[in-house]
């Protein structure tokens, strides 16, 4: 029986897929009685006879790119996803960048800079004459004109008033993505199942979220009125901002509703009635921002967690070696700062933050065996109460408290002094998963006080989060630092109080109830239950457990806790011309987002790094791995309870530069001290992808934006086992001559697969075949099996398990277990690649700098480590492609090219195809900058 694909938390959500009669039948009977509507707003205006509208504000003389697959059409009327569903049509601007990106994977290594744009849009500024596809002033509007371009249909808002230009966002934005905003603000109020359905994905994916971020109304505008009122008259400007963009997405839900080309997912959901229009969908507000900055906060920007499950492995570590020996092999598995680690900033900078303190202080470890999650769901009934979602609860449960949160993203920046022009070349984005439609949008936004251009979150796009300015680019990667605190509340009275300084306190009780109903889009069956949180001032309870024999519960505390919406004024700052002038400007301006993010910025001069985040001053001697008591002297410097602020340290104790010869990033670690709270950042990282290409490309000199974006597409193929441990274990395998015939044969196999370039690719574009077909099912079947056999009879069971839990083993691009799920592209952030690696190096004699505190293949023993190697290829190459690649929802059994391949998983009712694998940005920039104002 196929397996099932474990999905990533936002490819959990139900979306309509289960109706093909209905469709068939559906889009036969909507052409025929004449109910197509409208395609939209702006196909119905026409076409535009207006001049060049080009601007004249643009620094980078065309080259500047962009891409953002599947398309900037996020929307569908009912009839559009009807025969999309039945009989495979896309709306226009729905997938038509989703082929040029795929196409990369196969094209890039005849790349010149000329055929660039074959891969990536023009990202100039505004639209050449003959390539106005549609213009339209939005609600009848005399102070904004929406222009959309013909080749991907991005909307170029343009706005005589400030007010005028964000309500021409907030139009814009609707068109092309209401029904995903409203799907997020939903997820952001733990809402969902009631809006879009009962599956257990869905129950999932807004428990997850919830969990962590538990508001009520009145906490979503108190953080509105706290980030206005402390930033002034930015404050102000922002407030003022987002009305302007709430009316124009509220006057697109009215026209759109009226005019009956809304999305048809509200149909399909039964928020509306095809037939008589009857139903509402809600108009926005200012709130239901907040909700959505949470979603994506959560996702993306909040490094820290995973305090007691660190704290699970360190006590099975104690016991199974002693405590003092039992520690030092838990810190040589954890690498807060492995010497060996690919660096960010690299000139040997260092920057101490959370690092291990000499003398611990206030540790509150959990007694063994007594720590047991806090529940969430409550009275459960109907379909709520199946074991699909028992297990969708579990799952969440375990995403939201795991350190090993989402990454993604990667950057590549060049100095001007390494490249053909002089001038900087960058090639960067985030990498935010697969979607249709996608969770981000392109726009241009151009009024007073603002001029940009890029991706911004859908639902978010009052400013431009990711892009380009007048002379300037900028991206992000997922940092990761701690800004996540676990305390232990000493309970007193019952399980629902604790004590704070010294008097025992009720904790709060937060509830979200949510029912739901079959629909066409989700025919789950009807049910219902109840979300619980108990608040304290140290943040939700996560956990209980007895320290000392006394009953503790364990909350987390997370600085952007009551804070989402603290980052517009960043934002805000990165799109207006006359704040951004050059690499100074662009660090203050990141300063202000609290979101823990690296930031990567380029002009025609010089390039530049900020790591952002509000890493809140602990206590001295608190280890911020661990558990701590929730007692004065052990809590953030600072810290205010009722507003959850603190001491935070001072931008120049964030990992920041100017000018350094190259920068390159993928989530890897930002400077020499700097520990972040996910494990694996030691000697073999998927940034050395990266740092290997970009620091060749240096020493040679001459960086071109196809020589460094073709760095970047070779990398993106690259399996990180193949080419940075793969060697080195069939240097021990060949250390004597490899007798055995089906080891021999898989050895042969692996090394010509090394020796071709240690890719996963195509042997033609299309093939959806291999090339090195059979080495990479070897090594996909080997490397979990040699993993165990490496350290699990030295390590034992319990422990092994135990940082497992820490670090998942593997994550190649069809492993469907790994924190991203399967076809979701990102590939090799987490895994046991430098703990082999550092392992096997030792048994080999050569030196390892921050080695593991044992040697485990083999006993260190060369033959026998030898032995345990061979017997594990030797089982791993005769494994089967269907037992390596058992198929899912999308594949079949043995289907080796699909189980890796990249889905665009379906958050509305258009559905689009699946594409070859690579491991990149979703949105993507490639810039290079000829002058400057």
């Amino acid at each position: 029986m196929p397996q099932r694909a474990p999905r990533n938390v936002l490819d959990r959500l139900r979306t309509p897929r289960r109706f093909p009669k209905f469709l068939r039948a559906a889009a036969i009977c909507i052409v025929v009685g004449g109910l197509l509507s409208p395609i939209s707003a702006t196909a119905a205006s026409g076409t535009a006879t207006a001049a060049d509208t080009t601007a004249a504000n643009d620094y980078c003389g065309g080259q500047c790119s962009d891409i953002l697959p599947p398309g900037e059409n996020g929307n569908a009327t009912l009839a559009q996803i009807l025969l999309n569903q039945a009989f495979g049509t896309q709306p226009g601007h729905a997938e038509d960048q989703l082929g040029p990106y795929a196409n990369l994977a196969t094209g890039y290594s005849g790349l010149t800079d000329s055929k660039i744009n074959t891969f990536f849009n023009d990202a100039s500024f505004g639209v050449p004459s003959d390539q106005v596809a549609s213009t339209e002033k939005p609600a009848g509007r005399s102070d904004v004109t929406i222009v959309r371009d013909k080749k991907a249909g991005v909307p170029h808002i343009t706005g005589t008033t400030r007010y005028g230009t964000e309500f021409g966002a907030g139009y814009a934005a609707a068109e092309d993505r209401l029904w995903l905003m409203d799907v997020f603000r939903h997820v952001g109020r733990g809402q969902l199942t009631s809006f879009a359905g009962g599956a257990a994905a869905n129950q999932g994916l807004e428990q997850q979220f919830w969990r962590n971020a538990p508001y009520n109304e009145a906490d979503l505008q108190g953080q509105i009125d706290r980030a206005v009122a402390a930033a002034g008259d930015r404050g102000k400007q922002a407030l003022d901002d987002v009305n302007a963009y709430l009316a124009g997405i509220n006057a697109y839900i009215d026209a759109s509703d009226s005019g009956r080309y809304f999305p048809g997912e509200y149909v399909l959901t039964g928020h509306k009635d095809a037939i008589t229009n009857a139903g509402t969908i809600e108009h926005f507000k200012v709130t239901d921002l907040v909700a959505l900055a949470s979603v994506i906060g959560a996702l993306f920007g909040s490094g820290g967690g995973g305090e007691v499950n660190n704290a699970v492995s360190l006590l099975a570590a104690q016991s199974k070696y002693g405590v003092a020996e039992g520690t030092k092999v838990w810190e040589s598995f954890r690498e807060r700062n492995d010497p060996e680690a690919v660096l960010t900033l690299h000139n040997g900078e260092s920057f101490p933050y959370a690092t291990k303190p000499d003398n611990p202080q206030g540790e509150a470890l959990p007694d063994a065996g007594s720590v047991t999650q806090e529940p969430l769901v409550y009275d459960r009934t109907g379909s709520a109460a199946t074991s699909s979602a028992t297990r969708a609860s579990k799952s969440a449960a375990t995403t939201a408290l795991s350190s090993a949160r989402r990454g993604m993203s990667n950057a590549l920046v060049v100095s001007g002094k390494y490249t053909a022009s002089g001038h900087p070349v960058a090639v960067f984005g985030p990498q935010t998963g697969y979607f249709a439609p996608q969770l981000l949008m392109l726009q241009e936004i151009q009024g007073p006080g603002l001029s940009a251009r890029g991706a911004s979150f859908a639902g978010l796009s009052m400013y431009v989060e990711l892009g380009r300015g007048q002379d300037y680019s900028w991206s992000a990667t997922t940092s990761g630092q701690d800004i996540i605190d676990t305390y232990a509340v000493e309970l007193c009275q019952d399980d629902y109080h604790y004590l704070y300084h010294g008097t025992c306190t009720a904790m709060d009780e937060i509830e979200q109830k949510n029912a739901w109903s079959p629909t066409v889009a989700d025919g789950t069956a009807a049910g219902s239950y109840t979300m619980r949180v108990w608040r304290t001032k140290y943040g939700p309870v996560q956990y209980r457990a007895t320290v000392g024999g006394k009953k503790v519960a364990y909350t987390t505390l997370r600085s952007s806790y009551l804070h989402e919406a603290d980052s517009i004024i960043g934002f805000q700052m990165l799109n207006d011309p006359d704040y951004v002038k050059g690499p100074e400007d662009f660090q203050k301006a990141v300063q202000h987002i609290n979101y823990t993010f690296n930031w990567f910025y380029a002009d025609s001069r010089h390039i530049a790094y900020y790591n952002s985040g509000d890493n809140p001053v602990r206590a001295s001697g608190v280890d911020a791995e661990f558990p701590t008591w929730a007692q004065a002297a052990y809590e953030w410097r600072g810290w205010d309870p009722a507003t959850n602020t603190a001491d935070y340290t001072p931008p120049s104790q964030h990992p920041n530069s100017i000018d350094q010869d190259y920068y390159i990033s993928w989530n890897n670690k930002q400077a020499a001290d700097y520990t972040a709270a996910p494990w694996g950042e030691g000697s073999v990282h998927r940034g050395n992808l990266l740092e290997d290409r970009v620091k060749k490309l240096v020493a040679a000199g001459g960086v071109t934006r196809s020589s460094l974006t073709k760095a970047m597409a070779d990398a993106a193929l690259a399996d990180l086992r193949a080419e940075d441990v793969l060697p080195k274990l069939l240097k021990v395998v060949n250390s004597s001559t490899v007798t055995d015939s089906t080891a021999a044969a898989a050895v042969n196999t692996l090394q010509a697969w090394v020796s071709a370039g240690a890719k996963r690719t195509e042997t033609s574009a299309g093939s959806k075949t291999y090339a090195n077909a059979d080495a990479i099912r070897i090594l996909d079947a080997w490397w979990p099996l040699l993993v165990k056999a490496e350290f699990e009879p030295g390590l034992g069971s319990d422990l092994y398990a135990a940082f497992s839990a820490d670090l998942p083993v593997d994550e190649s691009p069809s492993a469907a277990h790994g924190p991203t799920g399967a076809h979701a592209g990102s590939s090799f952030q987490y895994g046991w690649w430098s703990y082999v690696d550092k392992d096997i190096r030792a048994v080999l004699g050569e030196q390892v700098q921050g080695p593991l505190a044992r040697t485990y293949c083999g006993g260190g023993s060369l033959s026998a480590c030898r032995d345990v190697l061979i017997s594990s290829l030797k089982q791993a190459a005769g494994m089967t492609a269907s037992q390596v690649y058992p198929g899912d929802d999308q594949c079949s059994a043995g289907d080796q090219w699909c189980a890796d391949s990249i889905v665009q998983r379906t958050l509305g009712g258009i559905k689009h195809g699946r594409i070859s694998w690579q491991n990149r940005p979703t949105f993507q920039q490639v810039v290079e900058y000829t002058s400057h104002r």
